[in-house]
């Protein structure tokens, strides 16, 4: 075990509270329609994320929770592995209050107490199996996987970050020096399949695109403070945003600059991403399969979202069916 605290940073918003709502419509200048709360709606599941990380991550030091404001009733407030953030404290108070993950994603080194070695965790990614320390970081570095990729066009506002990162990072390195300046890194046998997509990309000019996992992501705080030093305009400027914005970036700038930059440790990637559209029975048996890792992408064709939610619930108390230290 190497000697260092690694953090856990989750970000949650209970998009179902009434002061929200109002908040969000009032710089908006739009009421909420049915599809936007349907956006928010609250999967009853949080509390299995802290199970998951109390049983299959007890060596976590903190977890920094970062919120609105508002907190789950069931939450534990007195434990002492709980940092409670709310944005007015690591953000600007001009720029306050954000109804988008992307201006506190770039603020996230002024989180006070927030250790140099952190993982970034969305609140729709369970853990489901023992996972050491060594599988985030090694060395004392982030543990990835570095393999180039194509950029999406489906989901345009989700993916319009990812354009600004690449552009962002092609402005700063070099494609040949950045892949064989790090040679072991980049083509390691460890990616498998991600490796191939690195090899048939190898003619391009630049760097296309990254591989990007749906999953926790491994950080030191320096990278965020290498960007603010290189990059201040683009971040100042996403950071006043309150809603998504075509000049924004967002976390990912920070993973692809680690591994432009070398500073990780390659890894394949164990996250199982779920997309919620498929039938109950099977999310189930993916859930209940077990992979290390899994992350429950909620869609808007869920058919029915009652019977999804009971489905999910079933399954991740069957694997983590005893209460956390951060649950009352």
């Amino acid at each position: 075990m190497e000697n260092y605290k690694i953090d856990f940073v989750l970000p949650w918003v209970d998009g179902t509270d009434a002061e929200w709502q109002k908040d969000k419509a009032k710089y908006s200048g739009t009421e909420l329609s049915d599809s936007s709360i349907a956006r928010y709606r609250d999967w009853e599941n949080l509390q299995y994320v802290f199970r998951g990380i109390e049983k299959f991550t007890p060596w976590v030091n903190k977890v920094h929770f970062i919120t609105y404001g508002h907190l789950p009733q069931w939450l534990n407030t007195e434990n002492p592995k709980l940092h409670i953030v709310n944005h007015k404290d690591f953000m600007k108070e001009e720029n306050l209050p954000v109804f988008s993950c992307n201006p506190f994603e770039v603020n996230l080194h002024r989180i006070p107490d927030l250790a140099e070695h952190f993982i970034y965790l969305n609140d729709d990614i369970f853990f489901l199996k023992p996972l050491k320390e060594e599988y985030f970081f090694k060395n004392g570095l982030p543990c990835d996987t570095a393999a180039l990729s194509v950029i999406e066009t489906a989901e345009e506002t989700t993916n319009i970050p990812v354009w600004n990162a690449v552009t962002v990072v092609n402005r700063h390195f070099n494609k040949k020096e950045v892949l064989f300046g790090n040679f072991g890194k980049w083509f390691n046998l460890k990616y498998r399949e991600h490796l191939i997509r690195t090899l048939c990309l190898l003619p391009w000019g630049f760097m296309p695109g990254f591989y990007r996992a749906h999953g926790p992501a491994s950080y030191v705080k320096k990278t965020w403070e290498t960007l603010w030093e290189k990059e201040p305009e683009i971040l100042e400027r996403t950071a006043t945003h309150r809603f998504r914005e075509s000049t924004d970036v967002a976390q990912f700038l920070f993973k692809i600059w680690q591994l432009c930059e070398g500073n990780f440790y390659p890894r394949y990637d164990k996250c199982k991403s779920v997309n919620l559209e498929l039938p109950e029975e099977e999310i189930r048996k993916l859930i209940l399969s077990r992979n290390p890792i899994i992350c429950l992408n909620d869609r808007n064709e869920i058919a029915n979202f009652e019977a999804m939610k009971a489905a999910i619930i079933e399954s991740l108390d069957t694997i983590l069916p005893q209460k956390s230290s951060f649950e009352k």
